[in-house]
């Protein structure tokens, strides 16, 4: 039995597609596909396809995970491949691996976030967060299945980092393969504020609308537009204070923001 890791895109229109849905669209696209894989036993088998957490509807990321079980061993590069010709557009594959002992999950410890913020300006949200920063602690509502539940946003925030519209715009053209599709994100003419943040990933998770809401709470930040987010890296902090490519233990080679094999 083969056991193959994927990061994979969630973007365009199938951000705003529930984690249940996409699922279900991998599992037809491995069906599609031909994939050899393992299944459960019992009345109800299903595909051992393990998936390493998943952003909220309406996020988009360029940095989700998933595990799958193969009763037969295949290139990881085929997988792909054939995954992206399977799947829809704005699901994509972005990199395969076999996987090597020890668990995915311990080694996505952070994620960065961008969120832009239309409307909002850069000196104001640099104002507040900083005040966001300064606090010892933050209490934020959410609202759940269960009903609300407060949680402390501040305590899983590790870094944060304003930038004006049109310099990320630079930095993305300079390393676009770590970046999302461009209709992911909003169009504005005039320069605004964008946040990019990493955070631990506590229980609960502090998700990129609960950091917006310890904004308000600090400084009353309300921004006019609505604010769209991005995850473009999961991993470990590294000694440097990036984040290490999760992937990297099990390809044994030096990665790129877009997982691909670096030259050296």
């Amino acid at each position: 039995m083969q056991k193959l890791r994927l990061r994979y895109a969630k973007r365009g229109r199938l951000r705003f597609t529930s984690h249940r849905d996409v699922a279900r669209t991998f599992e037809r696209a491995l069906r599609r596909a031909g994939v050899p894989m393992a299944y459960s036993q019992g009345f109800s088998p299903h595909p051992k396809v393990s998936w390493a957490g998943a952003v909220p509807t309406g996020v988009s990321s360029v940095a989700e995970y998933v595990e799958l079980q193969l009763v037969e061993p295949v290139e990881p590069a085929a997988l792909r491949a054939e995954l992206n010709s399977a799947l829809p557009d704005g699901i994509d594959v972005l990199d395969a691996v076999v996987a090597q002992p020890g668990a995915l999950a311990d080694r996505l410890e952070v994620s960065r976030w961008r969120i832009d913020l239309p409307g909002t300006d850069v000196a104001e949200l640099r104002d507040a967060v900083a005040a966001l920063m300064a606090a010892e602690s933050v209490l934020v509502e959410r609202m759940t299945k269960d009903g609300r539940r407060t949680i402390d946003a501040r305590a899983a925030l590790l870094s944060a980092e304003v930038q004006e519209s049109h310099q990320a715009v630079a930095q993305r053209d300079q390393n676009s393969a770590a970046t999302a599709q461009v209709d992911d994100w909003p169009k504005a003419s005039e320069p605004y504020g964008i946040l990019v943040t990493v955070v631990r990933q506590t229980t609960p998770v502090v998700r990129p609308d609960d950091v917006l809401s310890a904004l308000r709470v600090v400084a009353g930040l309300a921004p006019s537009a609505a604010a769209s987010a991005t995850r473009l890296e999961q991993g470990r902090l590294d000694d440097g204070g990036g984040i290490a490519d999760p992937l990297a233990q099990d390809s044994g080679a030096e990665r790129s923001p877009a997982g691909e094999p670096t030259a050296g």
